[in-house]
């Protein structure tokens, strides 16, 4: 392959998921910590790509095989996806948030398709070629998650910025430079054509009819399995891109969203091993071991345990290489080459679409079912309009810089130890963004300090006082892991492997 295409294809990956890794991540955290949304609400916003890519397909494939370039498709997308996602990081409503993110997320969840569609387009041999460039991605994601984490959400550096990108969302703002960056950019891509029109499609493809239909594929037993098992795993999927980063603030990991670019990291050491790893296990073992390596990763998550939760990050490489890169060739393999775009944006629909928006709302619901363990009855004070109501709420933020709330009043740090006498008659915390007060009287608040004192020594620690905030991770992580494990059950009967490793043009289920 020319190295300039390579080269091209390269950065095109880098940017493209720079800018999903620069908001996806973080934004659980910050709609949870700052703006206060419930387990349910995060998990509509990140439905919100889910629905994109279920429409997405409809018109998708279709213009980008038979009308536009695909090039060009990928710039008027990113170009309007950055004006969108300006607009959600100014916007702090629900409701408004929502149809933002469902706006940007048709923008930019058909570019997933279109980028691979481009690449397998300009190579020659995809299942040696492919991993090399789709690592750009990877890298992508890292580094911005590296910006975020060691920049963005950086205490000293927040207080560099405006007062309007302090709550968190400077991110999302991040994204949309990119999407921009990237929109500019494709402009420069290699000239990729419609394949299907008139005089541009091939009499026979991997040696079936090119009139043939994406969906007849799902006539062969085999690949029906892969679907509907493609499907499942992206229920429990769902789990982890949209709630791993506010389980580890709530853990009191160190920099979350850096941290989560363990995972990345993983990633790229086994994309570069791919070729080696589908020559000696076949598509069969390799979808296999993706899967469960899911539900090793979900039972680290669920210890608690700083190192395992560390090892479980780290899976991420074979989570998501041994699965959905596969995944990407072999559903290549079986397509015709005029078909590509439709066939990539058909798994896309399957993973990313249906799965992930049956896994975000599912998420959401049963992390609403099992909320902190201590709850305080207080006043809570709208900004608005000054209306007072009677609420069950977490107990107060303990700032560990002591700078703010709970901790500025009784002088406490990361380090110290809160008496629960020692509480004072009133407590008031103040959100800076809805301007909301929250109002804890001594008696209630003493109560729940009890509650979360684990050892029943009268004095608690902040991290007994963040075990009583957090959400009972336990139990949410358990019930994916049992879904990923019985997917990986379902796969390994009904997947007929081939009877030896294929390459691309070859393999046949």
């Amino acid at each position: 392959m020319n190295s300039a295409v390579r080269l091209k294809l390269s950065i095109m990956m880098f940017l493209q998921y720079a800018i999903w890794g620069a908001w996806a991540v973080s934004i659980g955290g910050y709609l949870g910590d700052t703006l206060g949304f419930s387990g349910a609400q995060i998990g509509a916003v990140y439905a919100t790509t889910a629905i994109a890519a279920m429409i997405s397909p409809i018109y998708v494939g279709y213009l980008a095989d038979k009308m536009f370039a695909t090039e060009k498709m990928i710039a008027v997308l990113h170009l309007i996806g950055a004006g969108l996602l300006g607009a959600a990081a100014l916007t702090t409503s629900f409701e408004p948030l929502r149809a933002i993110m469902l706006a940007y997320s048709i923008c930019y969840m058909p570019t997933l398709a279109l980028t691979n569609s481009i690449s397998f387009a300009n190579i020659g041999d995809p299942e040696k070629e492919f991993p090399g460039i789709r690592v750009w991605g990877t890298w992508g994601w890292i580094v911005v998650g590296w910006v975020v984490g060691f920049v963005l959400d950086n205490p000293s550096f927040k207080e560099m910025l405006p007062e309007s990108l302090r709550g968190g969302n400077a991110p999302i703002f991040l994204a949309a430079a990119l999407s921009a960056a990237l929109a500019a950019y494709s402009l420069v891509l290699p000239h990729t054509p419609p394949r299907g029109k008139a005089g541009n499609q091939p009499e026979e493809t991997h040696g079936r009819r090119a009139g043939s239909s994406v969906l007849q594929l799902l006539g062969d037993p085999t690949f029906l399995v892969f679907v509907v098992c493609s499907f499942l795993i992206c229920i429990p999927l769902a789990f982890y891109y949209n709630f791993a980063n506010l389980f580890l603030k709530e853990t009191d990991a160190p920099f979350p969203t850096a941290l989560q670019t363990i995972g990345q990291m993983s990633e790229v050491g086994f994309m570069a091993a791919m070729p080696f790893f589908i020559q000696r296990l076949g598509v069969k073992k390799m979808l296999a071991v993706g899967m469960l390596a899911w539900v090793v990763r979900y039972f680290c998550f669920g210890t608690l345990q700083f190192p395992l939760v560390v090892i479980g990050l780290i899976l991420h490489g074979v989570c998501y290489d041994f699965f959905f890169v596969a995944s990407q060739i072999y559903v290549d393999s079986r397509a015709a080459s005029h078909q590509r775009a439709s066939a990539q944006s058909f798994i896309a629909l399957v993973t990313l679409g249906v799965g992930m928006f049956v896994g975000a709302y599912v998420g959401g619901l049963i992390v609403d079912s099992y909320p902190a363990p201590v709850k305080v009855t207080a006043t809570v004070e709208t900004g608005t309009d000054g209306k007072q109501t009677a609420e069950s709420v977490p107990l107060p933020a303990w700032d560990p810089s002591g700078e703010s709330g709970l901790a500025r009043e009784m002088g406490l740090k990361a380090d110290s130890l809160l008496s629960i006498d020692a509480l004072p008659e009133q407590l008031t915390v103040v959100d800076e963004k809805t301007k909301d007060r929250t109002i804890y009287e001594r008696e209630p608040l003493m109560a729940a300090a009890k509650q979360a004192d684990a050892d029943g020594d009268g004095k608690l620690s902040r991290k007994e006082w963040r075990l009583a905030q957090a959400h009972d991770w336990f139990h949410i992580w358990l019930w994916p892991a049992i879904a990923a494990a019985v997917t990986c059950g379902i796969f390994w009967i009904g997947f007929r492997a081939p009877t030896r490793p294929a390459s691309a043009s070859e393999e046949t289920p």
